[in-house]
């Protein structure tokens, strides 16, 4: 089949249910828990770098393989995109994976990364799983459906984006000051970090779902991979939020990444455009 187009509309109501699929990956990112922390914080743990010259762990590649073979036995019409397996099947709907989020903090034991989930029909993300176990929390979205979290407590409740609407009162996650100087936008750092109330640089996945739960107005970065940030998408929309590329576009291949609460997504794109 035709791979989908990189940009559709990620508002567009879906004409379907998502709920058994929506049951399925948290089934996924249960099976993903028990093996990446199986081996967390392991003295002995094995480390080996990539090509890029990124860590992975061997709980990189168990977790994910774990993922696959759940798919493999209850979903094997559907296409595979992960980080540390690549690509197989070419079909409408495709799984997104990333199975540990942040390995630089997971090799050093240091609680927050995560497993990213996502399912994504015709080039629309529609499912997205976030989950910490290391701090016990995940957070859960599906168009439709809602933006959901659960705590340590086991407690589940909704979440929504805040209604924080201008930017002196925002505060914002940059993920990293390299990544902006990487790509020649560290003005543009400054001058956002000067125009809100406070920024911070918390990392990887968090930021995202602290922005769903109505607790930043803003998260960006660069040098993304659609495994990175396809998981957070319905989870963000579905909390009132709005998600792009640093441009604008609905995109998961640009390499960038904007979410916001919405009522603010204009007017930091008007900042980051001057």
């Amino acid at each position: 089949m035709t791979p989908p187009p990189p940009s559709t509309d990620w508002n567009a109501p879906y004409d379907g249910d998502l709920r058994d699929d929506l049951a399925f990956a948290l089934r996924l990112a249960d099976a993903a828990d028990r093996v990446s922390m199986e081996r967390f914080d392991a003295a002995d743990l094995e480390i080996s770098t990539k090509a890029d010259a990124t860590h992975v762990t061997e709980a990189d590649l168990a977790t994910e393989r774990a993922i696959r073979e759940l798919l493999a036995r209850e979903q094997p019409a559907d296409g595979i995109l992960g980080e540390e397996y690549g690509t197989s099947g070419n079909t409408r709907r495709q799984w997104i994976i990333d199975p540990i989020d942040g390995t630089a903090n997971y090799l050093k034991g240091i609680p927050m990364w995560a497993t990213l989930i996502a399912l994504v029909i015709d080039g629309v993300p529609r499912v997205g799983i976030v989950s910490q176990p290391a701090i016990s929390r995940r957070w859960w979205g599906a168009t439709g459906e809602g933006a959901w979290t659960c705590g340590p407590d086991g407690s589940t409740r909704s979440i929504r984006a805040s209604t924080v609407a201008t930017i002196d009162e925002s505060s914002i996650s940059f993920q990293s000051i390299g990544q902006w100087d990487a790509v020649g936008r560290t003005d543009d750092l400054l001058r956002l970090s000067r125009a809100v109330w406070r920024d911070r640089g918390y990392g990887d996945a968090w930021p995202y779902m602290l922005l769903a739960e109505g607790r930043l107005e803003f998260v960006a970065e660069f040098g993304v991979r659609e495994y990175d940030i396809a998981a957070h998408v319905p989870i963000i929309l579905e909390a009132g939020g709005r998600f792009t590329d640093i441009d604008g576009a609905e995109r998961l291949d640009s390499r960038s990444s904007l979410a916001t609460n919405g009522i603010l997504h204009d007017s930091f794109l008007g900042m980051l455009q001057t």
